[in-house]
């Protein structure tokens, strides 16, 4: 008869341990081991699985082929996805509550079933109805949608064995159940266990299978790390739940590049793509005001312009205040420093606010040339210029050093309308043979900082 043994996972990697710590020892996070019920034999020895002989594989020897992808018909995910869906692979699917996941994946349901695909969708949250009502705010359905409610995942697997489906949704793997497994659903063990399963469902049938995962307090999908290893592609979905626009970002995926984001509106009809990120991300943006510039980030291989405000002023108390939105705040904190240091800017007592418009968030270093000329255009309260782009990162020593794709970025603003583009000095050479946009190569901050008192507030 088998007894009970009680384990430890960490939630964040998960690493199992014979007792609880406080800190992991694996990935070093704290209080995030979580203990689990375990199944052995009396005697607590692994049974062995065959006898049958491996043979290695020459790598010369495996041949090669391109992936047939099956296109959902929405453009943004395509381009997420690298190119379409890979037959056989599993994608998870993560973001807010409310953000728009289960919306997204039944608009793909909805364009796959119209490229003859046989689907299933797998809800264990919602009803059959409360599915139909949203898909009836959607659009019309061709046939080939089928829809289950159910988290019990041997029954689930006999479905897919039965059916064998091209494309399964399974929303979400939080409530799914392994009765094979201990804990109760959406612990450790649970959520790797029934991952497990569907990977191996979905690499011996051929099946694809999209996953939608909820994601804790601080952005990550609940339960062990290990859930994002398993599986072929990750995708975030971003944005707040109460503004119109979304973002999808590819943070891993074997079968494609990662970083890729695509955009999409939310409307009483569904998610909209957006096919020019550029422009949304400028509309509204106020003309002939101190403090905005216009800078340009790569997403994956799509250049994106953004709007960067900032709002420095005299703080009113002993300890001056500084907030970022969309931007990394230490990273704020430096250039305020160079800016200090080598323009001499008595920035030391004002409060500082920075925003990246449209809700985007940016950790490329290739906006901090145009976030210290927004700082620095707020502080003397001179506009920069409304035709104005810059890109660059900024050193400890005041110096602008070169970025990559810095062609890419002179096209998109080109292509914009933008007139002046302030850039590094080593990528000026590259990107000088755009027509239509006239270069203003810089070696320092310094240099930026005399753009903006000779431009400030003109169009050249």
């Amino acid at each position: 008869m088998a007894k009970q043994k009680s384990v430890f996972f960490c939630s964040e990697c998960g690493a199992e341990s014979a007792k609880w710590m406080g800190q992991c020892p694996a990935c070093h996070a704290w209080n995030t081991m979580v203990e689990q019920e375990l199944a052995v034999s009396e005697r607590g020895k692994s049974v062995r699985r065959s006898d049958r002989a491996v043979k290695p594989q020459l790598l010369s020897e495996i041949s090669l082929s391109e992936e047939d992808r099956v296109q959902t018909g929405i453009a943004e995910l395509d381009r997420v996805l690298g190119g379409g869906v890979v037959p056989g692979s599993m994608i998870l699917v993560g973001g807010d509550p409310g953000i728009g996941k289960s919306t997204l994946l039944l608009q793909a349901c909805r364009e796959l079933a119209a490229r003859g695909q046989k689907l299933l969708y797998i809800s264990g949250e919602e009803s059959l109805k409360q599915i139909r009502m949203r898909a009836d705010r959607l659009g019309n359905f061709p046939e080939g949608v089928s829809l289950l409610c159910e988290t019990d995942l041997s029954l689930i697997a006999e479905l897919l064995r039965s059916n064998k489906p091209d494309i399964v949704v399974i929303d979400s793997i939080q409530t799914m159940y392994n009765e094979e497994a201990s804990g109760t659903p959406g612990s450790v063990s649970q959520v790797r266990e029934s991952t497990a399963v569907l990977l191996q469902l979905s690499k011996s049938l051929g099946i694809s299978v999209f996953i939608v995962g909820h994601v804790t307090k601080e952005g990550t999908v609940a339960g062990p790390r290990i859930l994002e290893h398993m599986v072929d592609t990750v995708l975030y979905f971003e944005g707040d739940r109460h503004a119109s626009y979304r973002i999808l970002r590819g943070v891993k995926n074997r079968f494609g590049s990662t970083n890729e984001i695509g955009v999409f509106e939310m409307g009483s009809e569904g998610l909209r793509e957006v096919s020019n990120p550029s422009e949304y991300l400028l509309s509204g943006r106020p003309e002939g005001e101190s403090g905005t510039v216009t800078a340009c980030s790569i997403e994956g291989t799509r250049p994106i312009l953004l709007e960067v405000q900032a709002l420095v002023c005299k703080s009113g108390f002993g300890i001056p205040r500084r907030q970022a939105s969309g931007a990394d705040l230490n990273r704020i904190n430096l250039l305020m420093a160079v800016l200090e240091k080598r323009l001499g800017l008595q920035l030391g007592q004002c409060d500082a606010y920075v925003n990246i418009a449209g809700g985007m968030r940016i950790v490329e270093p290739a906006v901090d040339l145009a976030i210290a000329m927004a700082l620095v255009s707020s502080f003397l309260n001179l506009p920069v210029g409304d035709r104005l782009l810059a890109f660059g990162e900024v050193g400890l020593s005041g110096e602008v050093r070169g970025v990559n794709a810095a062609e890419q970025r002179v096209s998109e603003a080109a292509k914009l309308g933008y007139e002046i583009c302030v850039l590094p000095r080593v990528c000026a050479q590259r990107a000088g043979q755009i027509k239509g946009i006239k270069l203003i190569a810089v070696d320092s901050v310094r240099d930026a900082i005399e753009v903006i008192k000779k431009h400030g507030g003109k169009e050249k």
